[in-house]
């Protein structure tokens, strides 16, 4: 009987744990089934980790306690694609979180949705992660050493005799540390038949800074792609990377890009500062009618505001100006840019990537889905963008884009050009933006002088042509006591000019403007006339509005603006 009773009770006790282990799977089953549904509704990834292997080297891409306090982890890495997980995949700061380390590491990369379950898993295989000491390696470029170098320069003179004493791992150090002396945004080293060319681009004008022996180039390009993570052995394909210098009251920000040509690669490295996020609208040189129109149509709730102007005419940090003065938070703001070139505080900015499908229209698709108050599209390059973003314009959003045309008239036979419906797009537009950017003449040197009669009869000629609804116009005593400076050149500028200033023309809809789109059959030259009657004041009339109040030079306004 003491057996038989022994027997029940080993039995009992397997059944009990049968039952519990069941039970435990089904409710693991039913949180898994509830976590992929809620997936599945929010468009999101989903992934179950029981039973998974889960890579340790993936793992360690993020330490365990960044994981905890984030919510996230990477699961798989291959190098150029990565995969992350988490319990809270919409929350922001995971977003953020998984986009920078991304962006570090130069991949793609998909967030997953996963359950707590998931999550403890995830936890436990942390303890399979070999603890490795962290070595450094010292390719990087350090905020004394670039302070050192700038110490050393003062003209461009001091960088040619310096570049050939400093040693190879300094150079590029030294250029960069030059660069941010002489407020450079790109820096161009290429090679030539006999030497290497250093130029670097101030205020918008390319300067060769140096000469370097051609000897030198293969330890430049090799400096370079260690800095950028790029391929030491791939020198027959274009090649695109980055790195981030850290300061103390700034980030610098280095887009690297190089190039093969017939000898050896081209290197060229944008310089995006952080500090350039904080550009006050105010700043920007818009002035009279122009600023008036433009400040009014963007604190309008819905509709589009529309930049336009060739590469290079400050399109992007005119809107970055837009959200900054546009940003708190009662306000969401949400972009799509190819690239992000600077990361504001308070917005969720999105990069669009072609070969994963993700386009500037899905992306702008998606956006609409997270209940914006403003958006911003780095550009409208075809007609499903333009289609989206104008119904997005007539459903309550604010829409502030760029589009490439000469001139703000030119934008409108664009849109028609690419298929848009003119009885969309005429209520969508609230104001389009021509703009360009002329360098300031230098505040030390700059010098009363009197222009060439044939040349002053060409710019009272466009003055006096300002219209007459805009109310900048000039009065025929302003027009004929004109005065203007031209550059002179000192130690504390370049060329006589320093820095640079945004010329711009406002056309804004109104009913002869809208009539004019309901046609469907516009020019460019119809669409200025018409712009100008109604008061715009164009680029080229606003630069000479500047020009006289010695902020520019006629120089610089003919050749930018005509």
């Amino acid at each position: 009987m003491a057996d038989n009773k022994a027997k029940i009770n080993i039995t009992s006790t397997q059944t009990s744990d049968d039952l519990a282990s069941k039970l435990s799977s089904i409710h693991d089953a039913n949180v898994e089934q509830e976590t992929e549904a809620k997936a599945k509704a929010a468009g999101l990834n989903y992934i179950a980790f029981k039973g998974f292997p889960i890579g340790a080297d993936a793992l360690a891409l993020i330490p365990l306690a960044t994981a905890q306090e984030i919510g996230v982890f990477c699961f798989y890495y291959t190098g150029k694609e990565m995969r992350f997980a988490s319990v809270n995949p919409t929350d922001e700061k995971v977003k953020t979180f998984c986009k920078e380390k991304a962006e570090d590491l130069h991949a793609k990369y998909d967030i997953y949705q996963i359950s707590n379950t998931s999550w403890d898993i995830a936890l436990k295989a942390y303890d399979k992660v070999p603890k490795i000491r962290v070595v450094e390696t010292g390719v990087k470029i350090t905020e004394g050493e670039l302070e050192e170098m700038k110490s050393q320069i003062e003209t461009p003179e001091d960088l040619q005799n310096k570049i050939t004493e400093v040693s190879t791992t300094q150079v590029i150090a030294l250029i960069i540390a030059s660069a941010l002396k002489f407020d450079t945004s790109d820096i161009h080293i290429e090679a030539e038949e006999k030497d290497v060319k250093l130029r670097l681009r101030v205020d918008g004008e390319l300067s060769t800074m140096a000469i370097m022996p051609k000897d030198m180039w293969p330890k430049i390009i090799s400096r370079v792609k260690l800095l950028s993570n790029l391929k030491l052995n791939l020198t027959t394909a274009p090649q695109d990377g980055r790195f981030t210098i850290a300061l103390t009251d700034d980030k610098i920000d280095v887009r690297v890009s190089t190039m093969p040509t017939a000898y050896g690669e081209s290197i060229v490295m944008r310089l995006l500062k952080s500090s350039a996020t904080s550009l006050a609208f105010s700043d920007l040189g818009l002035q009279g009618r122009s600023k008036k129109e433009l400040e009014f149509n963007i604190k309008r709730p819905n509709g589009m505001i529309i930049t336009t102007g060739p590469t290079g005419s400050g399109k992007t940090t005119t809107l970055y100006a837009i959200l900054n003065e546009l940003n708190d938070e009662a306000t969401k703001i949400i972009t799509m840019e190819d690239p992000i070139e600077y990361r504001l505080k308070g917005l969720n900015q999105s990069q669009v990537d072609s070969s994963k499908g993700y386009t500037f229209a899905d992306g702008l698709k998606s956006i609409l889905r997270q209940d914006p108050d403003i958006v911003m599209v780095g550009e409208i390059r075809d007609l499903e963008t333009a289609e989206v973003a104008i119904n997005a314009a007539l459903t309550g959003h604010l829409m502030i884009s760029t589009i490439h045309t000469n001139s703000a008239a030119g934008a409108i036979p664009r849109f028609l050009a690419m298929g848009v419906k003119p009885f969309l797009l005429a209520p969508a537009i609230n104001a389009i933006m021509g703009q360009r950017l002329l360098r300031r003449l230098c505040k030390e040197c700059k010098a009363e002088y009197i222009p060439e009669p044939e040349l002053l009869e060409k710019v009272k000629s466009l003055l006096r042509d300002i219209s007459p609804a805009s109310g900048d116009q000039l009065t025929e005593e302003e027009i004929n006591s004109l005065k203007f400076l031209k550059p002179v050149g000192c130690d504390k500028c370049h060329g006589g000019y320093k820095g640079r200033v945004g010329v711009y023309e406002v056309l804004t809809m109104n009913e002869e403007v809208e009539q004019m789109v309901l046609s469907g059959k516009v020019s460019e030259a119809e669409a200025q006339t018409i712009a100008i009657k109604s008061g715009m004041v164009t680029m080229v009339q606003d630069a000479l509005l500047k020009a006289k109040d010695g902020i520019t030079s006629l120089e610089e306004v003919f050749d930018k603006t005509e």
